[in-house]
């Protein structure tokens, strides 16, 4: 079965999944591989818009090691395959 080239939700999808399985693997083999759970952490601190109605909260980070590096890169390749 081939998959259409504009199915970007297949991709996004199977690139979150390689991502959080390659990140899961790294931090339980980073006292065998210490290498694997090394990573940067990116994003903006949350913050606060109170409105006396409604309070909004807007935030994001990126927490990214080589795992899961590895894993977005395995889940692209899969990706290819289908």
């Amino acid at each position: 079965m081939r998959v259409k080239s504009n199915d970007s939700l297949v991709l996004l999808v199977l690139l979150l999944v390689g991502a959080i399985f390659g990140s899961l693997i790294g931090s339980a083999l980073s006292g065998v591989f210490p290498i694997l759970d090394y990573g940067k952490s990116i994003g903006v601190d949350p913050f606060v818009v109170d409105l006396n109605v409604i309070v909004l909260t807007f935030g994001f980070k990126l927490s990214l090691n080589i795992a899961g590096i590895i894993g977005i890169v395995t889940a692209f390749i899969i990706y290819r395959k289908l």
